[in-house]
């Protein structure tokens, strides 16, 4: 991480005055904060985490909040994760009586329906031993880790459940961010010369990644090593699992913080290669590497593939690499995003269609990693968070949220909490009270939502929907893993603009085959594989 002390001015766009998200984690019962146990000792998972995921985790219909919660070096208190059920937009804490307050040290989580039950399943990266909860389909969930073999006990970062095998369960990728301990003792200073937190270079010790195939009997087989993947060291942050090279298949693409990003192309039968350098997407537009914290990824240009967005540190843009087939371009200062989001430090992130405009728009929550430059509250880490409008041409900052709050700000988590067509953001801050960002745009329902569900009753992650809008055809992935340690609604969201519905609706499903749905007025609709 190199860290920069200059000073910018941002300009904010004039181009509208209208409110799109307001905080309503008060009314809504929403109080969650991230413990991160700081004490002055500088231990560095204090200013990295944490993460969320919003699930329907009872299947009723809407979004349920599961909060991965930090905990203390210092002491043996305990903090407990948070599930909350989500009861007609009002939030009610059900973690005692659902057995999901695991008391590890926090970082991210993954969902997904591993054992095909139809009911959703939560994994959890801890700095320790990760976590798998089971879901009972009853309210309550049961711990398999040990049964299922998936407790690394590492400094786990994101995760995500993709099914790299065609073979119709969920398979498991986890980052592990850096080989680390409590009490390795290792004093960094900032640019201020203060003692400060330290950048990831000055251990010296980026960790191998995880790779997990489901055996479709409740258990995991590590295939790391055999796969490629366990034969590289690095310091992920953020994932992906998406086809990006065309061939079908899910790959794989890690941001790494201050080292080379990777694509990890599936090559079918358990093996992985990474093409990141070879397609233009391991460094940015002058051959750096950059501190890769959060990724986001859909189709923004609608040329059928999925273009790739990660954020950085301060004084570092973001990076857009815009997928053209055989290679990717950084296209980053051409699009507005370069200017727009080097000011501040950026973590969870994510394309969104807030206005339901047809063009994606972008959240980004921010937060410092060393105390420099000017504090304007009382968290030295603190800094504003962006949305920027999309356009046809670029992304333009504006001030499109009710009274915003500054704090340290990671996991940006999205999906429509109370399902009237606009996505919502919840967003996780260090040490200060989570925001529940509402969509509240006059023209939030102006959009078509599908849940994606395949032969198994679950939510297709990996699968793609395309769809047409007034002509124009529009490609959208089924995922959850993106953002930053988070787990996101994994429904698929078309903005209509002018239109009044989708026509020409079709699901690529994993295993490749296809099904054509036809056409759908605006509203929330259910896609079922035969």
């Amino acid at each position: 991480m190199i860290h920069h002390a200059t000073l910018f001015i941002i300009v904010l766009s004039q181009t509208q005055d209208t409110i799109w998200l307001e905080d309503q984690a008060d009314e809504r019962g929403v109080s969650l904060n991230w413990v991160s146990g700081d004490t002055g000792t500088f231990n560095m998972p204090e200013i990295i985490g944490g993460g969320a995921a919003l699930l329907d985790f009872d299947n009723d219909g809407d979004l349920d909040i599961y909060f991965v919660q930090g905990g203390h070096f210092d002491s043996k208190v305990p903090e407990e994760n948070i599930l909350l059920r989500n009861d007609d937009g009002m939030f009610i804490d059900v973690t005692q009586s659902s057995n999901t307050g695991d008391t590890g040290y926090g970082m991210g989580v993954a969902t997904g329906d591993f054992n095909n039950d139809t009911f959703v399943d939560i994994f959890i990266t801890n700095v320790g031993k990760n976590v798998l909860l089971q879901n009972n389909g009853d309210g309550t969930f049961k711990d398999v880790t040990s049964a299922a073999g998936v407790g690394e006990d590492g400094w786990g970062a994101s995760a995500a459940f993709a099914d790299f095998d065609a073979d119709g369960d969920l398979d498991l990728y986890v980052i592990n961010y850096l080989v680390w301990a409590h009490g390795l003792v290792l004093e960094c200073f900032n640019a201020k010369g203060m003692l400060d937190y330290c950048s990831p270079t000055n251990y010296m010790a980026p960790a191998k990644d995880l790779l997990y195939r489901n055996n479709g009997d409740g258990t995991f087989t590590d295939m790391s090593e055999p796969a490629g993947i366990g034969t590289r060291t690095g310091t992920g942050l953020g994932v992906l699992c998406n086809d990006y090279t065309g061939d079908g298949k899910i790959d794989i693409f890690v941001a790494n913080d201050g080292m080379a990003d990777q694509l990890w192309q599936n090559n079918g039968s358990w093996s992985f290669t990474d093409v990141a350098a070879m397609r233009g997407c391991a460094l940015d537009d002058e051959g750096k590497a950059k501190a890769g914290m959060g990724v986001t990824t859909d189709d923004f240009d609608n040329d059928g593939d999925f273009d790739i967005l990660v954020c950085n540190l301060f004084g570092e843009s973001d990076s857009l690499y815009l997928n053209e087939g055989e290679y990717f371009v950084d296209i980053t200062a051409r699009k507005g995003i370069r200017t727009a989001t080097r000011h501040a430090t950026r973590f969870g992130l994510g394309w969104v269609d807030f206005n339901n405009d047809g063009f994606l728009d972008l959240y980004e929550a921010n937060g410092r990693v060393q105390m420099i430059g000017t504090a304007h509250t009382a968290d030295p880490f603190a800094e504003e968070n962006y949305l920027l409008q999309g356009t046809a041409k670029k992304w333009e900052l504006i001030k499109g949220i009710k009274n915003p709050k500054v704090h340290t700000s990671r996991a940006a988590v999205f999906g429509d909490i109370n399902n009237d067509g606009g996505i919502d953001v919840l967003v996780v801050n260090r040490d200060a009270p989570a925001y529940l960002l509402m969509n509240v745009h006059p023209d939030r329902d102006n959009s078509v939502t599908f849940r994606v569900i395949d032969s198994h009753g679950r939510d297709a992650l990996g699968a793609v929907v395309t769809a047409k809008v007034n002509n124009k055809t529009i490609t959208h992935p089924v995922q959850s893993a993106w953002s930053y340690m988070a787990a996101n609604d994994p429904r698929v969201h078309f903005g209509l603009g002018d239109a009044n519905g989708v026509t020409d609706v079709t699901v690529r499903w994993v295993d490749g085959s296809k099904t054509t749905f036809g056409s759908f007025d605006k509203g929330f609709h259910i896609l079922k594989e035969d």
